[in-house]
């Protein structure tokens, strides 16, 4: 089986893990934040904290923010559920913003008919790698008084109008994931970034139980939080990673130019697009069908063929918990339109040649079938 997604893992990885795991520290020790300093350094912010998942961080920022019960909170329903469970288990209410047809990102242009006098912040998504249009984003967000959370836990390694995603120049901060298939792994990791120290210091007592530290043994729980925090080993494994991050990118950019080729030449298929402000750094490469019957045959010929494609993501309104909230489908009709004919075809660095024509062959004889 050929997986959507994967980790690439080195020998120079094994071996900067290893060296950790027979030092001192495993759990929190120098190469947490030696690795918070590499990753904001590589994405030009002043201030990095790594949580043990992306999940944990955007709560953490989410909370850190302000977000409690009776907020709003506006993002889109093509996303991971944690982007909106999150702010749910502060309790807060979710406000969802259709998408655009052609990246299945936040269509900002409907942002300010969805801002009420709860609204708290706005949460775009970077879906697959392709950046939202930031500079928009935060114009609303100025203009309404809001905070604006990035969740580019798709899209390390991708710009906008020449900005890493991470700068913060247009947010008030920025999460990444290092789950296996993103663009560098922990294993399960996450980050938020911020250019604002009051935010990264209420980040590190999220992360840590609400503590404060004393002098010699004290310790002060200022308020009651979790243990979010995240290992040495872990953040080894991440340092060694982030010194590929854009090779890993540029790889990922190289199989989207091969598949955007290849697949061009097919009836019936449409391609992810790369806005002319955006660096695109391909975490997923989704591609649409004309119909969902069309996407789940194609879905279940490709599995049976050992290419391992995957749909991103179902509605998250559609999920029980949120029809529980009083949400009911119909909500944002582009998104539910998008999700219905969007099918993630293999994308990762270590995809060797010979795989990638397997891919198109294979996509070319299933499209074929019918005709």
């Amino acid at each position: 089986m050929i997986p959507y997604g994967r980790q690439s893992i080195q020998e120079e990885d094994l071996l900067e893990v290893l060296q950790v795991l027979r030092s001192d520290f495993i759990t929190q020790g120098p190469k947490v934040q030696e690795f918070e300093r590499a990753l904001a350094d590589y994405c030009g912010a002043k201030y990095a904290v790594a949580f043990n998942s992306g999940t944990t961080a955007l709560y953490s920022v989410y909370r850190a923010l302000g977000l409690r019960e009776g907020d709003q909170f506006i993002t889109t329903p093509i996303t991971f559920v944690a982007t909106v469970s999150a702010g749910v288990l502060l309790g807060a209410r979710p406000i969802f913003c259709d998408v655009e047809p052609e990246t299945g990102n936040m269509d900002v242009s409907l942002l300010p008919r969805l801002i009420t006098e709860r609204t708290k912040l706005i949460v775009p998504v970077h879906y697959a790698g392709h950046p939202v249009d930031m500079e928009k984003v935060w114009e609303v967000a100025q203009n309404y008084g809001l905070y604006v959370v990035e969740d580019a836990c798709h899209a390390l390694g991708s710009k906008y109008k020449g900005y890493k995603t991470g700068s913060c120049k247009f947010s008030h901060a920025v999460v990444f994931s290092f789950h296996p298939v993103k663009h560098i792994t922990t294993g399960e990791g996450g980050a938020v970034l911020t250019n604002q120290e009051k935010i990264y210091r209420e980040l590190l007592k999220i992360r840590n139980h609400g503590i404060i530290r004393g002098e010699d043994w004290e310790y002060y729980v200022e308020f009651p939080s979790f243990n979010f925090r995240i290992t040495d080993f872990q953040c080894a494994l991440g340092l060694s990673q982030l010194k590929r991050v854009d090779s890993f990118v540029e790889r990922r950019r190289q199989i989207a130019r091969f598949y955007q080729e290849e697949l061009s030449k097919f009836q019936g298929l449409d391609l992810p697009v790369e806005k002319p402000y955006a660096y695109h750094s391909y975490h997923l490469y989704p591609v649409r069908f004309e119909s969902a019957n069309r996407r789940r045959e194609v879905y279940r010929l490709l599995r049976s063929r050992g290419i391992g494609v995957q749909v991103h993501y179902i509605p998250v309104y559609w999920h029980p918990f949120m029809e529980a909230m009083g949400y009911r489908r119909g909500l944002c009709p582009t998104a539910e339109n998008f999700y219905s004919k969007v099918l993630s075809i293999p994308m990762y660095p270590a995809l060797k040649e010979r795989e990638l024509e397997r891919v198109v062959e294979s996509l070319r004889e299933v499209l074929e079938q019918r005709e």
